[in-house]
């Protein structure tokens, strides 16, 4: 029997192999292991669904696997065959045309241009997951239409995508000879084009990471979909600091390390009660504020692959030796990439801290469907003048709001970072004592 790629959840339906764990002669047992597989920001583990002698393993490495390909074949069955799903992708390419030519329909929406040499003939049954099939549907896509990039012709997002700049690119052609667009009209945004880099010197290449490609996707949309303003401020942190020190002895016979993040982390879901609208998301399809009841805090982790940004959840109903725990398990954790999709998912407002590595004032990005995050700089002992006239050195840290100009305005950002400033200077010890 085949033990092929299960469901990987909500949105996902498909990831790299990172490790394999098992190969051919290898006895397995049900729930075992077999690899690890990245998808999106997470590594998740994919467990056997049946136990026997592996005869075979069909990934490596690197490979890119999609949700019901095959992993592995248990020896003992009745055939070690291809599965009978993945039968119609290995029909010859010139029988197939041939058998859909008499049925096969135009694209309903794509003009006479855009049918060209580049594109495939209509395959009689296009292999893909059900996800594909409803981007697709919804897109009005005929999928017969678009050449599969994967084992056994499968259509993946990128074959779509592909198929769309394709699509863009043919129907652009006649509007270019014909006539230029009336001044002011949008345009498409031009093809990618790959430079020679190598024209000008030496190069390296390396392949982007499914992360980085995350990453970088989640942060373009973050930055043209939302309208970012950033409220700049520099917070006295003399107090938390001498409360980190006076009490950091009797959290580490604990066997936790106090460190300013959990004491900050208490201030800010305080003020974020007094500001609730902070701690919201905008529902895009109906409009709607929609406001939270609880406090879920994303921490951004700078790692070796990229940033990931666990949840400490409910942050509001646990102590600060809890917080504390939880935020250096979370961070090593992250860092070895062992935090699961899930837990990274949720979040109401998200605190990114590059204190530690230096550099002060930068503009952190929303991270949707939040509306607001907190960026922290390094701090530094200035010269302060007091009230009273006195100047004394006093540890001044720069902070910098970002948050979503459609739901705030710069009078509720100025309030919310006046009574966050207050919170941390006036910090209760009492919130600190074990």
């Amino acid at each position: 029997m085949n033990i092929n790629l299960p469901p990987l959840g909500e949105g996902a339906d498909s990831g790299t192999v990172v490790t394999v764990f098992v190969k051919a002669g290898d006895t397995i047992t049900e729930g075992q292991t077999l690899l690890e597989l990245e998808n999106e920001k997470a590594i998740a583990s994919i467990p056997a669904s049946a136990g026997g002698v592996v005869s075979q393993v069909y990934v490596k490495a690197g490979d890119k696997l999609n949700v019901g390909q095959r992993i592995l074949s248990l020896a003992g069955s009745e055939s070690t065959a291809p599965t009978p799903a993945a039968a119609p992708p290995a029909a010859s390419p010139a029988a197939a045309p041939a058998a859909a030519a008499p049925t096969a329909a135009p694209a309903p929406a794509a003009p006479a241009a855009v049918v060209d040499t580049d594109f495939p003939e209509p395959v009689a049954a296009p292999v893909a997951s059900p996800s594909i099939r409803r981007i697709a549907r919804e897109l009005g896509i005929d999928l017969a239409r678009v050449r599969g990039s994967e084992a056994g012709g499968r259509i993946v997002t990128s074959d779509i995508r592909a198929y769309i700049e394709k699509l863009q690119q043919v129907a652009l052609k006649p509007k270019t000879a014909a006539a230029a667009p009336p001044s002011g009209a949008p345009t498409a945004p031009p093809a990618p084009v790959s430079v020679d880099f190598s024209k000008w010197g030496p190069i390296q290449r390396q392949p982007t990471t499914m992360l980085r490609q995350t990453i970088a996707r989640r942060m373009a949309e973050n930055w043209q979909t939302i309208p970012h303003v950033t409220q700049f401020a520099d917070a006295d942190f003399t107090r938390l600091n001498a409360l980190r020190k006076q009490f950091g002895p009797a959290y580490a016979a604990k066997g936790a390390r106090l460190t300013v993040t959990p004491l900050l982390l208490r201030a800010l879901v305080d003020t974020l009660k007094q500001h609730p609208v902070f701690n919201c998301s905008l529902d895009e399809a109906t409009q709607d504020i929609v406001y939270k009841e609880y406090f879920h805090i994303g921490i951004a982790v700078d790692t070796e692959q990229g940033l990931l940004v666990p949840v400490v959840r409910d942050a509001d109903k646990k102590s600060l030796l809890d917080l504390a725990q939880e935020l250096e398990t979370l961070a090593q954790r992250a860092r070895e990439r062992k935090v699961a999709r899930e837990e990274m998912q949720g979040g109401t407002f998200t605190i990114s801290n590059q204190g530690a590595i230096g550099g002060a004032h930068f503009t952190p990005i929303i991270n949707k469907p939040e509306v607001a995050i907190l960026g922290i700089g390094r701090g530094a002992l200035r010269p302060v003048v007091r009230p009273d006239g006195q100047i004394e050195p006093r540890l001044l840290v720069p902070l910098a709001l970002s948050y979503d100009h459609r739901l705030i305005d710069g009078g509720a950002a100025a309030r919310f970072t006046v009574d966050f400033l207050r919170a941390l200077e006036e910090f209760p010890e009492s919130a600190v004592a074990l």
